[in-house]
C-alpha cells in the first residue's frame, strides 16, 4: 500500500518562538498566512479538519455538581463532512441531557437503546439530515458522532451531567477531564487467564538473605516469571484447544484513536479553544480553594460563594483540571441528601471513618511495588513513579518485607521472593528502581499475576502498590483478574500522570479492597509518599454495616459497603417509601474493635429541589450492576446472569434518561441540510497529546485508526516504527440545576470499644 505523506501544521494567533515548523522566515510566513486555521497537506492537496470549541460550566453546591459542556463543531472545508470526537467525562458522571442546535433548529436528544440510537443516526446521515450520537465507550470515555456537518453551518451540542464531589484527605476534589490518553490493547486480550508461572533463578535469593549477609549481597540479575499465553489465531481469536475452565474473555471494541497534535505547542493558546468557569457555593464558609493543574482567576463573592475561571481565558487542554477546596467547620462524619417525587424517595448518605490513634498498627506487612514501565510512562510519569517507590521503601517499618515488580511487554521482579526491609536490601531496591525505563506495551495482566499469584506467608498482610497511567483497553479483563487472584491481599492503585484512566484506577482500588490515589508528576513526590505511608499505617474500618431501625430502604448501593482507610469516604445511594425521621446506627470494626456511629435522619414527604439525587441514585445503581457484570459468575453472591444485568442497566438508562454502556442519546434535525450525503467524507476530531506523555507512546495513530489489525489500540502505549512522513502537529479545541436538600450531622463516631 502506498503511504501518503501527511503534513499537519500547528496554527495559532500567538505563536511561541520555540515552535518550529520549517526553517526561519518561511515558517513565520506560513503561520501568518494561515492565521489560525487548521489544515493538512496530503499528496499536495490541502485539506482541513473539523474544528471544535468547548465551553464547560460547573455549578457546585457543597459537594454536588451540575456540569454543562457545550461542544461547537465547525467545518472549514467547502464540502460536507461527518465528524467523530473522542472525549472524556468524569467516570461517575450521570449524563442526563443532550441538546443539538443547527441553523435555527434546537433539537432535544432522545435516549434510546444503543442499537436503536445507532440506526436512527445512520438513517439521518443517509437522508442528509444533521445528527448527533453520544455513546459511552467506557464510563469515562465517550464518542460524539456528528452527521452532515456543513460548511459555514456550525453544530452545537450541549451535554449536562451531575456528579458528587468526593472528599479526599479532608479536601473536596472536583476533577474535570479534558483529554483521553492512548490505550493499549494487548495481543491475546480476551483469552483465558494464564495458567503457569515459572520463577527463574535470581542473584538475590531470599532464603540466603539475612540482615548480616545482605550487607555483602550483589543484585546482578532479576527473575523472569514467564507467563504462558495460549496461541492466538489470525484476527486475535484463539483455537478451540486454548479454552479452559475459566471460559473466554469477551472484550468490546475500542473506538479508533484520532490523530494527535501538540508535540511542540506552547503552554497557552487562543482563548477561544476551551473556556471553563466554576460557580462554587459551599453552603458554609469556603476556605483553601486552589488548583495545582491550572492557573485560575478567583473572585470571592462572599464567604460561601466563589467564582472561578481560567486565567487569560484558557490554557491548553492536554491535562485534567483538578480543583480542591475545603468547607470551614465541615468536621462531621456523615451527611445526607434526600429527594422525593412521583417515582418515590431517593437519598444519598456520606460516611467517613473515625480517627484512630497512631499506635493502632496493622500486622506484619509484605509491600509489593508494581511499576508500569510501558512506553506511555516514559519521561515524567516514570520518574515520578520511581521517586514515589524510592521514598516509600525508605518509610518501611522494621520487620516489613518488600518486592518490586516492573512490567511492560512482560513482568520481571527484583527478587524471586519477598526480602526483609533492611537498610542494605532497601538500598539494593533503590538501585533497581533507578535503572527502570519506560518502553514497550502495557501488558498489565503479567504484572498483576506476578504480584498476586505467590502465596502470602502466614501472619502477613500483603499490600500491593500499583503505579500506572491505566492506558489500556482491556479494563474488564484486568478487574476480573484482580478479583480472581486477590485472596487476602489489598491492592492500592496509584494513577501517575496528567490525564490518566481514572475509571480503571478507581475500580482497581475498589476491587482490590484498597483505595485509589491520583498523582500529578509535578507534585512533590516525597510528600505524597509520606502521606500514603501514614495512611497505610492506620487500620481500616472493616465489616461496615447499618442497622436501619424502622427504616426499610430499597436498592442500596454499593453493596457490600467497602472497607475504609483514613482519609477515605463512601457514599451510599438508596430509595425509600415512607417519609419521616429515623434513627439508624452505622457499625464497623477497627483492628478488631467495635465502632458505632448513631445518626438521626429525616427523609422528606415532598421536595421542591434536588432532582439530582434521583439521577445520582440511578447512576449508582448502574455502577452496581456493572460491578456485578465484570465479576465472574461463580463469584456473584446472587448468581444473577449477564442478560439480567444488561436489562437492568438498559431500563435504568431509559427510565432516568441516562447514558450507559447500552443506552445512548441521539438528536436528528428536521431539515435536510446535505442534498448529496453519499459524497460526504468522515473526519476525526484530533485530540491533544497528553502533557508528560512522550510522542513514542502514541505510535502510528493513522495506521491503527484506519483499521489496522495490530493488537495495540490506536495510540497505544508501545512505541511503533513511524509510518507517517510528516509531523503530527495541530491546533484545535476541547473543550445549577438544583438546590440540594442537605443535612449535616454533628454526631461523631462513638468511642471505639
Amino acid at each position: 500500500m502506498l503511504l501518503r505523506a501527511l503534513f499537519i501544521v500547528v496554527l495559532m494567533l500567538n505563536v511561541s518562538p520555540s515552535l518550529a515548523i520549517n526553517d526561519g522566515v518561511a515558517a513565520d510566513q506560513l503561520l501568518d498566512e494561515l492565521g489560525g486555521s487548521l489544515q493538512a497537506q496530503i499528496d499536495g492537496e490541502t485539506l482541513a479538519f473539523p474544528v471544535l470549541k468547548t465551553a464547560i460550566d460547573a455549578d457546585i453546591q457543597g459537594d454536588l455538581a451540575t456540569v454543562t459542556v457545550r461542544q461547537t463543531f465547525s467545518n472549514p472545508l467547502h464540502t460536507p463532512v461527518h465528524a467523530t470526537y473522542l472525549f472524556p467525562l468524569n467516570q461517575d458522571a450521570a449524563v442526563y441531557e443532550m441538546l443539538m442546535e443547527v441553523g435555527d433548529e434546537r433539537i432535544q436528544a432522545q435516549i434510546k437503546r444503543i442499537e436503536e440510537a445507532r440506526a436512527t443516526f445512520v438513517q439521518a446521515k443517509q437522508e442528509g439530515r444533521s445528527a448527533a450520537l453520544l455513546q459511552q465507550q467506557r464510563p469515562n470515555m465517550f464518542t460524539q458522532d456528528i452527521a452532515n456537518l456543513m460548511p459555514s453551518l456550525p453544530i452545537q451540542v450541549t451535554l449536562r451531567y451531575v456528579q458528587t464531589v468526593p472528599k479526599v484527605d479532608g479536601d473536596y476534589e472536583m476533577v474535570i477531564p479534558l483529554v483521553v490518553g492512548p490505550r493499549f490493547q494487548p495481543a491475546g486480550a480476551g483469552q483465558p487467564p494464564p495458567q503457569m508461572i515459572d520463577p527463574q533463578v535470581s542473584d538475590l535469593q531470599p532464603e540466603t538473605v539475612t540482615p548480616q549477609a545482605a550487607e555483602n549481597q550483589t543484585v546482578g540479575g532479576v527473575s523472569h516469571w514467564n507467563v504462558t499465553n495460549p496461541p492466538a489465531l489470525a484476527g486475535g481469536a484463539t483455537g478451540a484447544d486454548s479454552r479452559t475452565a475459566f471460559g473466554q474473555w469477551e472484550l468490546e471494541e475500542l473506538p479508533a484513536y484520532p490523530p494527535v497534535f501538540g508535540l511542540n505547542i506552547p503552554d497557552t493558546i487562543d482563548p477561544d479553544r476551551v473556556a471553563l468557569t466554576i460557580k462554587l457555593n459551599g453552603g458554609m464558609p469556603i476556605q483553601h480553594v486552589a488548583s495545582e493543574t491550572h492557573r485560575l482567576i478567583i473572585d470571592q463573592l462572599s464567604t460561601e460563594r466563589w467564582h472561578l475561571s481560567l486565567q487569560d481565558g484558557a490554557t491548553i487542554d492536554n491535562r485534567d483540571f483538578v480543583l480542591r477546596y475545603q468547607l470551614a467547620g465541615d468536621q462531621n462524619q456523615a451527611g445526607l441528601l434526600a429527594y422525593r417525587d412521583e417515582r418515590g424517595g431517593f437519598f444519598s448518605l456520606l460516611l467517613e471513618p473515625p480517627a484512630m490513634p497512631d499506635e493502632a498498627e496493622i500486622a506484619r506487612r509484605e509491600i509489593v511495588f508494581v511499576l508500569d514501565c510501558s512506553g506511555s510512562m516514559s519521561g515524567l510519569p516514570m520518574e515520578a513513579s520511581k521517586a514515589l517507590a524510592r521514598r516509600a521503601l525508605q518509610k518501611l517499618r522494621p520487620g516489613d518485607t518488600f518486592r518490586i515488580i516492573r512490567f511492560s511487554d512482560a513482568a520481571t521482579e527484583f527478587s524471586t521472593q519477598p526480602v526483609l526491609a533492611t537498610p542494605a536490601n532497601i538500598q539494593h531496591g533503590i538501585q533497581y528502581l533507578n535503572g527502570l525505563r519506560g518502553s514497550g506495551g502495557t501488558h498489565m495482566r503479567s504484572g498483576i499475576l506476578q504480584a498476586l499469584s505467590v502465596p502470602v506467608p502466614a501472619g502477613t498482610v500483603r499490600l500491593v502498590w500499583f503505579l500506572t497511567d491505566g492506558y489500556i483497553g482491556n479494563e474488564f479483563e484486568i478487574l476480573q483478574l484482580i478479583e480472581d487472584n486477590l485472596d487476602s491481599a489489598r491492592l492500592f492503585s496509584f494513577g501517575v500522570g496528567t490525564s490518566i484512566n481514572r475509571y480503571l484506577l478507581a475500580e482497581m482500588g475498589r476491587v482490590g479492597r484498597g483505595f485509589v490515589r491520583y498523582m500529578d508528576p509535578t507534585e512533590r513526590v516525597e510528600e505524597v509518599a509520606e502521606e500514603l505511608s501514614e495512611r497505610l499505617q492506620s487500620p481500616v474500618l472493616t465489616d461496615i454495616s447499618i442497622d436501619w431501625g424502622d427504616l426499610q430502604p430499597l436498592e442500596i448501593s454499593p453493596e457490600p459497603i467497602p472497607d475504609l482507610f483514613a482519609g477515605q469516604s463512601v457514599r451510599l445511594a438508596g430509595r425509600y417509601e415512607q417519609a419521616g425521621t429515623y434513627h439508624i446506627t452505622v457499625r464497623g470494626k477497627v483492628a478488631g474493635r467495635q465502632a458505632n456511629l448513631p445518626l438521626a435522619i429525616t427523609l422528606p414527604e415532598q421536595s421542591q429541589d434536588g432532582q439530582a439525587i434521583a439521577l445520582l441514585w440511578a447512576r449508582a445503581a448502574v455502577k452496581q450492576a456493572m460491578h456485578q457484570f465484570i465479576t465472574p459468575l461463580r463469584l456473584r453472591s446472587d448468581g444473577v446472569n449477564d442478560d439480567t444485568l444488561k436489562q437492568r442497566v438498559v431500563q435504568l438508562g431509559l427510565d432516568f434518561s441516562l447514558v450507559t454502556r447500552w443506552t445512548s442519546f441521539v438528536a436528528v434535525s428536521k431539515q435536510i441540510y446535505n442534498p448529496n450525503p453519499a459524497a460526504t467524507t468522515t473526519q476525526p476530531i484530533p485530540v491533544p497529546q497528553v502533557k508528560g506523555v512522550t510522542a513514542a507512546a502514541y505510535g502510528n495513530t493513522q495506521q491503527f485508526a484506519n483499521g489496522g489489525t495490530q493488537a495495540q489500540f490506536a495510540g497505544g502505549a508501545a512505541p511503533e516504527p513511524a509510518m507517517l512522513a510528516g509531523l503530527l502537529l495541530m491546533v484545535l479545541v476541547l473543550g445549577g440545576f438544583m438546590t440540594m436538600r442537605q443535612q449535616r450531622f454533628s454526631m461523631q463516631w462513638g468511642n471505639v470499644q
